[in-house]
């Protein structure tokens, strides 16, 4: 395979541009998502009457429609109702929407993990609630979450190849136009494969580094 360099070198300028769109809609969406679900675990977890039925209502929607489906209503359906957002916000909202259910599922089981004889040995000390959220469950349960919260930002990185479904010129768009206009396949795909592993492969050994000090911490060297 003959690769033209000289299109690869004066292409990286618009690779950088591309990366850096991903880098900040992977932050976001992670950042926010991790907040949604921390917030919607705790609510299920003290079985908020009300909220508790719309979270898992909204779960079960997140989970069970696609995520270019998301984009969609986000973008072309909510202007049909007077409600305009940017391409940059929709594709945040709807990655957020995603990740917050399975963010939300993740901080759950780590809840539910831990032991209840912690809970109530709290309890009978005079933890308040808010205490006992504090000092003994999310402390623990964050620890036990951490495998399923960094695989959960890896697969929000690596959703945001969606986002070239409404305009944004992300990665996956940019390789796209790149060959419907040069017709270089194999240069254009290969800087593409070469860019998600430069933001992956970093992400996925910090993630685990975090996961082995957490544990450590936990349990012990």
């Amino acid at each position: 395979m003959n690769l033209d360099w000289n299109y690869i070198y004066e292409n990286l300028p618009l690779y950088g541009e591309a990366m850096w769109l991903t880098v900040k809609l992977a932050f976001w969406a992670v950042l926010l998502s991790l907040l949604v679900g921390l917030a919607f675990s705790i609510i299920l977890h003290y079985k908020v009457k009300g909220l508790q039925t719309l979270i898992r209502a909204y779960i079960e929607l997140s989970r069970n429609t696609p995520l270019l489906v998301q984009l969609f209503f986000l973008y072309y359906g909510l202007p049909k109702i007077g409600i305009h957002m940017s391409e940059m916000s929709c594709a945040i909202v709807g990655l957020t929407f995603l990740g917050g259910s399975y963010m939300t599922e993740a901080f759950r089981s780590g809840i539910e993990a831990v032991s209840r004889v912690q809970i109530e040995s709290g309890l009978s000390i005079g933890l308040s609630r808010m205490q006992l959220a504090r000092h003994v469950i999310l402390p623990q349960a964050f620890s036990i979450s951490i495998p399923s919260l960094g695989a959960n930002a890896i697969f929000l990185l690596k959703e945001t190849s969606i986002v070239g479904a409404i305009s944004l010129l992300d990665l996956t768009n940019l390789a796209k136009d790149l060959i419907g206009m040069f017709y270089k396949t194999e240069e254009s795909l290969l800087m593409l494969v070469a860019a998600y592993l430069i933001l992956i492969l970093p992400l996925s050994f910090l993630l685990t580094w975090i996961e082995r000090k957490v544990r450590y911490a936990e349990f012990g060297d």
